[in-house]
């Protein structure tokens, strides 16, 4: 790509118009594009399509399977792999896959042929395409370089994947083939987790099991399932694929190290739901077809807050399902937007001075007759028991603050949580003014009083009201309740949702256990039991009732009220990473059996090995990148400038211009010196052994150089002339999708 900014800026507007040219033409003559309803799902493979295909006494043993978790038969195995194999094979596929979630990076797999050696009796060898019922269950990739946190040795450190049956099968396509992906766990040999997946199901189920315990009580005494609902919406950037070429850091950390702030960024406020760009257009619609095929409910697209930045957002689903989900959208936006000529950055924090990019967790929970238990009903009971499960999560989110904030932990997510674009480090609950009212009323043993547009009225004597109204949003609330779900906005962007699911889900689990036994002990004093259930009630919120703010939450007396009431508050990964060294914190999962206390502990080594691997190419790419591009420009600018000052006649101007030498030189000393302070703490942190050491020398001492040195640098880059600066600078990146 040409170097300076405006033969960028040329040669990019050609690109992307013809990019865009070139899409309109793949959608054919007509220009029309063809139903969603008639191709969604086309490449994925679950229980409808088995139903179909397979035999009643077969598709019901399935379903033995997923109810009751028995193990599958050998004989249904083999015949749900037979119409899986002809069904692919049918659609070009030639390899398949176990795709599964290790507890590093986003996903895994190893693909295998669907061929097998047949020797015919004249000796002659043929190959056919075989799949068989052993191969679709089970798999054993040599998973020793996947890492495990301590729980397994080096010559036992084999994995096992074995087949989550309540997860479509899909394949993905592109350019060079197509390929099926078998959604399975991931296990060690004496059955240690090794994933994300498992520990996710494993907290299904617990919560399955407490709530429906805790729902007969209350009157419920049908319900047979309950089952966590989620819909995440994705937020990313798209950079145009040249620039990042252009840029060493986006390539080696997904963000930038260096970079001047635009003079125009956010602040006009008018890219929020802006007129999409027609190039990022044309590459949402491909997404969408890609994501549709897959069977993923995408819903809404939208331009986001930050320049360049969008979201894209599905209806929710059951949270094993939703979780898988948004893995593989996380991978189709990345696989689509290098289509486009882009780069899609899934990074937190991909450029400083303009918002970051979440992943809001919209979670909820329904029983087995599709009933959502966080949205109030039409009777008296759903009523009472939307109160009874509200107050739950709430005293649930209380207990299990730290854990929450630890399932969040990344370095990505440092550089957002707390700044003035996402909700702080601090775990609260926002409710909004109206239903914080019926609550406080509750506790006081009031009655509530409204109108019929907001409030819907319970009909029974000692029961307030509760509101219809779905309340205002607080966007600086981690956790806000928005009318029939809660929405978790604290999660990173990179995140596997699995991780935060699982411990919102454990939490939530052990509040049903815990409010199921004070109930069976109110019940036995008291023979109403409705008013058994209002004082529970009343009793949780009461003890809950320090996690529940409606304020602003980026202010800083919201953080010393929160200190105040005892709340933890962990602003950096490395102090909220510790959560998971704490027994107490963390026995829930453990009681749960989501977790035992070794698959604890191996998730907080992993973690901390992450955070340190992490952070040192980081530090190591902002000290090259220093070293090889700013330094150099800086040399070229002082040239320059000496060679101007020497063709300086007048002393005035001469004067003036020295002072812009000064200058430059003094910025100058400062990115050498600042240069010098980094690379002595890598050098430090190098040598150390103890990765929990080298993680705190990190955080407390080498982040911070850093920034020192980024700063200089920044600096730097305003004094210098554009075609002198190496480095695509921020206001070419973030607003070339509006060249076209």
């Amino acid at each position: 790509m040409p170097s300076t900014a405006t033969e960028r800026a040329s040669a990019l507007r050609t690109a992307v118009q013809t990019q865009i040219r070139n899409f309109e033409k793949a959608l054919g003559a007509n220009g029309q594009p063809i139903p969603v309803s008639d191709y969604f799902g086309s490449l994925t493979f679950g229980l409808a399509q088995m139903r179909e295909k397979i035999s009643k006494e077969a598709y019901d043993d399935l379903l033995q399977t997923l109810d009751l978790g028995k193990k599958l038969k050998p004989e249904t195995a083999h015949a749900i792999a037979v119409v899986i194999k002809d069904w692919a094979v049918a659609k070009g596929v030639t390899h398949f896959c176990h795709w599964f979630q290790p507890m590093t990076g986003l996903t895994a797999e190893k693909h295998d042929a669907f061929i097998s050696i047949h020797h015919s009796h004249h000796s002659e060898l043929r190959v056919v395409e075989k799949f068989t019922g052993s191969q679709l269950i089970q798999g054993e990739p040599d998973a020793s370089s996947f890492p495990s946190g301590g729980m397994r040795s080096t010559f036992e450190a084999r994995g096992y994947t074995a087949w989550d049956p309540g997860s479509p099968l899909f394949i993905m396509e592109d350019e060079t083939g197509k390929t099926l992906c078998i959604p399975t766990i991931f296990f060690g040999y004496h059955g240690q987790a090794l994933d994300n997946k498992t520990p996710l199901l494993r907290s299904v189920d617990s919560l399955s099991r407490e709530a429906c315990e805790f729902l007969k009580l209350v009157g419920d005494v049908d319900v047979k399932n309950v089952q966590a609902t989620l819909g995440a919406e994705q937020e990313y950037f798209l950079i145009d694929k040249n620039f990042v070429a252009l840029r060493p850091d986006l390539i080696m950390t997904g963000r930038t190290l260096l970079g001047a702030p635009s003079t125009r960024g956010q602040q006009l406020e008018d890219h929020y739901f802006g007129a999409i760009p027609r190039r990022v257009k044309a590459f949402m619609e491909d997404a969408e077809h890609e994501l549709y095929k897959l069977g993923i409910p995408v819903k809404t697209r939208h331009n986001e807050v930050a320049p360049s930045q969008f979201e894209v957002a599905p209806i929710f689903e059951d949270v094993g399902i939703s979780a898988d989900h948004n893995t593989i959208t996380m991978e189709v936006l990345k696989k689509t937007a290098l289509r486009h000529g882009m780069v899609c950055l899934l990074h937190e924090k991909p450029f400083a001075g303009i918002n970051g990019s979440g992943k809001h967790n919209n979670w909820s929970i329904r029983n087995d007759k599709g009933e959502n238990l966080l949205d109030p009903g039409t009777t008296p009971h759903q009523n009472l028991r939307f109160l009874a499960v509200l107050a739950i999560v709430l005293k649930s989110v209380y207990d299990h603050a730290d854990v929450l904030r630890a399932s969040i932990a990344t370095p990505g997510n440092d550089h957002r949580l707390g700044a003035n674009e996402a909700p702080p480090a601090i775990i609260s609950v926002f409710l909004g003014s109206l239903l914080g009212q019926i609550l406080d009323n509750i506790e006081a043993g009031k009655a509530v009083q409204a109108t019929e547009r907001q409030i819907l009225d319970l009909g029974v004597a000692k029961i307030p009201n509760i509101s219809r109204d779905y309340t205002d949003r607080n966007r600086t609330s981690p956790f806000a309740f928005t009318g029939n779900k809660f929405e978790f906005r604290a999660v990173g962007s990179s995140a596997n949702v699995a991780v935060p699911m699982t411990f919102l889900n454990g939490a939530v689990a052990f509040g049903f256990k815990q409010a199921a036994q004070r109930l069976k002990d109110l019940l036995k004093g008291k023979a109403n039991r409705d008013e058994s259930v209002m004082e529970l009630i009343r009793q949780l919120i009461t003890e809950s009732k320090k996690v529940r703010f409606e304020g602003n939450g980026y202010s800083e007396e919201w953080k010393a009220e929160a200190k105040r009431r005892g709340l933890p508050i962990m602003n950096t990964s490395v102090e909220a990473l510790q959560v998971l060294n704490n027994a107490k914190a963390t026995a829930f999962l453990t009681e749960m059996n989501i977790l035992t206390a070794e698959e604890i502990s191996s998730r907080y080594h992993i973690a901390v090995e992450r955070y340190v691997k992490t952070l040192e190419i980081e530090l190591g790419s902002l000290a090259e990148l220093v070293q090889t591009h700013v330094i150099s420009a800086v040399e070229k600018q002082l040239t320059l400038h000496a060679k101007v000052s020497e063709g300086i006649g007048a002393s005035e101007l001469k004067k003036t211009h020295r002072k812009r030498i000064e200058t430059l030189e003094k910025v100058f000393a400062a990115v050498l010196d600042r240069l010098d302070s980094l690379e002595e703490k890598l050098d430090e942190i190098r040598g150390m052994h103890d990765e929990s050491k080298k993680m705190k020398l990190i955080a407390d001492e080498a982040v911070p150089a850093a920034a020192k040195l980024r700063e200089a640098a920044d600096e730097a880059e305003r004094l210098v002339a554009d075609e002198l600066w190496p480095l695509p600078k921020y206001r070419e990146m973030l607003f070339a999708n509006s060249l076209a």
